[in-house]
């Protein structure tokens, strides 16, 4: 698995964009999420590819053509701090309720639901915490679940910045750019 971080412009059609080119390279995505960042005119997309360093070496570097991505990179080897969140409703009754909330408490997750016959628990972690917590669930009978698919953020000063947006002609320019 590789993780790459994009930053792209903030507009209809970038994502069907980004899939077709991933489906292009023949390369399969296991993850992607994205979402605004603190400039409402970028997004920031993860993006979790089931391919090898050099899979992710074409994807990035096609990536970095389109136009509307405003920066690439793959962040697999650099050191990352990884989360997914994943809300799973459980089969509980009365009888297995009390075991249940045990088990969610070691996982540090919530129930945010309760209803006669199951639960539903929020849990948000490594993708490894989220399937060691399936894993405890199934016996119980695991009856819906949704997951968001990985976000990831380089650590400490390690910092990925997009390219900001060009005030008068509402282009966006590399950030080091004095030439217009």
């Amino acid at each position: 698995m590789q993780t790459l971080v994009a930053y792209v412009e903030n507009k209809p059609g970038v994502l069907n964009r980004v899939a077709s080119l991933a489906r292009r390279l023949a390369i399969n995505i296991d993850s992607l999420t994205v979402g605004p960042t603190e400039n409402e005119e970028i997004a920031r997309m993860t993006i979790v590819a089931h391919t090898d360093e050099r899979g992710a070496h074409r994807l990035e570097a096609s990536l970095e053509k389109l136009v509307d991505v405003l920066l690439a990179e793959n962040i697999s080897r650099r050191a990352v701090l990884e989360r997914d969140l994943a809300l799973i409703k459980v089969a509980a009754d009365q009888q297995n309720r009390p075991h249940l909330m045990e088990l969610i408490k070691v996982f540090r997750a919530r129930v945010v639901d309760v209803a006669p016959e199951s639960l539903i628990i929020e849990v948000s972690g490594t993708v490894d915490k989220i399937d060691g917590l399936l894993e405890v669930l199934r016996p119980f009978g695991v009856l819906e679940m949704a997951r968001t698919g990985r976000i990831a953020m380089t650590r400490g000063s390690d910092l990925l910045q997009p390219p900001l947006p060009d005030a008068e002609s509402s282009t966006f320019e590399p950030a080091d750019s004095n030439a217009k």
